[in-house]
């Protein structure tokens, strides 16, 4: 890999899945490298060239090691019809850029959602020539859409949600507010992880700003407290919020993708 260039700027290559209505194209961006390859899987309405993304892209790149990284459907350069898809929809986005993508077993960092989806694509994967060799997890936001969502909301936007099927969020992030969907609502329901255990079949370390104000890091203790047959480290920044993407944030991220991957 040694003299590739970094996928940064870079037209992205397409991945056709799904059937129907539900057929997509998913933007994805390949850096060929040796090792176990470290799938990158963003967060809620991210996209692969944010900023931990890049900083991965550049680890990989002076480390001669794989990464791909991708958007889900409805995600950054794979459509803008955000509304329509669901957390099922984007865990099976990850599971066919592993399949297409990964000859070995990958190393799995998810950030925020993309944590929910690294646990929910292992639990597919595990007994498979394709089982993840590793994870690093960064604010997992594990069953997002019921504990950090639904019950939190008041009852009024609950009502709105079951009445029109969507309620606009506005975004600390974006000036553009977040749709709620009903569809997402139940579909969540239907991949909760917490109240049984949780296993991912390798080592895990989880990085989590205690400042952070969308997963509150006694979220991170309680996936810890799940993962009680896997070795697990858990990272606690005490000024660190939700996107840990200062200087020292992506260099923690660095070196935590860099120990899993050398122990893979």
């Amino acid at each position: 890999m040694t003299g590739h260039p970094s996928a940064q700027g870079e037209p992205p290559q397409w991945l056709e899945i799904g059937d129907g209505e539900a057929r997509r194209k998913l933007a994805c961006l390949v850096q060929p490298g040796e090792g176990p390859p470290v799938i990158w899987l963003g967060g809620f309405r991210s996209d692969m060239r944010a900023t931990k993304a890049e900083a991965l892209a550049d680890w990989a790149l002076s480390h001669g090691r794989g990464f791909i990284r991708f958007d889900y459907a409805g995600h950054g350069e794979s459509g803008s019809d955000f509304a329509r898809w669901t957390l099922s929809d984007w865990r099976d986005d990850a599971l066919a850029v592993i399949a297409a993508h990964c000859r070995q077993p990958p190393v799995l960092v998810g950030s925020s959602m993309g944590g929910w989806i690294a646990l929910l694509a292992a639990r597919q994967l595990l007994g498979t020539a394709l089982a993840p060799a590793g994870m690093v997890l960064i604010a997992p936001a594990v069953d997002f859409s019921e504990e950090l969502m639904w019950a939190q909301m008041p009852a009024s936007i609950r009502e709105t949600i079951m009445r029109d099927g969507v309620w606009m969020r506005p975004s600390a992030y974006s000036p553009e507010p977040t749709p709620i969907t009903r569809a997402l609502i139940e579909d969540g329901r239907k991949n909760l992880m917490f109240g049984a255990e949780i296993r991912t079949g390798c080592p895990v370390h989880i990085l989590q700003g205690m400042a952070d104000p969308d997963v509150p890091w006694r979220q991170a203790l309680k996936l810890v407290e799940h993962l009680t047959g896997d070795p697990v480290v858990l990272t606690l920044v005490r000024d660190g919020d939700h996107r840990l993407s200062g200087p020292a944030d992506l260099a923690r991220l660095q070196d935590a993708v860099g120990r899993i991957t050398d122990a893979a």
